[in-house]
Formats: structure tokens, sequence, C-alpha cells
């Protein structure tokens, strides 16, 4: 007994023929979407995948364990802006290296204290310096 095999191709498709194909997508409507009209739509519906805009923005390729609807500030670039390593930052400002490196790497996210003190850092840095060698 003999089986048929049936072969099988994958084909490119254009943009422009796929739109053809599935006529019952009104493209225009979804090509006038605006930014604001897709996170509320995303905000409307809780099956719809969350918004990823601001942690592709900061390079993450996925979104980090405990990710919030608010990221809090970009330490990548509160430390590049003071230009200082990760190890230099997190000593002047006391804070573990592995912290700094899972914040910037995207595994984890600061917490609501660590964002409060990364946004003063960001505003007054050398005031923030002054309190850890105090402390």
């Amino acid at each position: 007994m003999t089986t048929k095999t049936r072969k099988s191709r994958i084909v490119g498709v254009s943009l422009a023929k796929s739109r053809r194909r599935n006529s019952a997508t009104d493209w225009a409507r979804v090509d006038a979407l605006t930014d604001t009209d897709i996170a509320k739509a995303i905000a409307a519906d809780q099956d719809a995948a969350p918004d990823m805009s601001l942690a592709l923005r900061r390079g993450y390729k996925y979104l980090p364990k405990g990710y919030p609807d608010d990221m809090g500030p970009d330490v990548k670039a509160i430390r590049k802006r003071l230009g200082l390593s990760q190890g230099a930052f997190a000593k002047r400002f006391g804070l573990p290296v592995a912290t700094i490196r899972n914040w910037e790497q995207g595994r984890t996210v600061p917490d609501r204290p660590a964002q409060v003190l990364l946004r003063v850092i960001a505003a007054a840095p050398k005031t923030v310096q002054k309190a850890v060698e105090a402390a």
C-alpha cells in the first residue's frame, strides 16, 4: 500500500495582494489608526496584547517580569547622561550593580521607591551622591 504525500510550497505574497484577497478588512480604516487609537483599543479589551511600544523603544524583546503600565525612568539613559559605567553608577548611588544590570536588560523593573530614587538621581545627581556618602 502506498501513501501519497502532498507537496506544499511557501509563496511570498505582497501586502497589496494580501489586502486584495482579504476584502473583509477595511484597510483604509486600519491605516488611519493613530497610536492613541491603538492604545485606547488595547486598554478597552482585556484580551488584547499589552502595549509594548515603550518596552520596544528601550530595547526589550519581551515584557520584563513585573511589567507595569509605567516602566519608570530609563535607567540606561540616566546612567549614560551622567557618563558612568554600570559599576560606577551603582557605587555612586549605593545600588547593587546586578540590580542596575537587571533593570537595563529588562529582567526586572524598578519598584516604586526605586523609580522615585531614579527620578531624583536624574534631576539632582550631586544631591543624591552627597546623601549616599553621608549615610
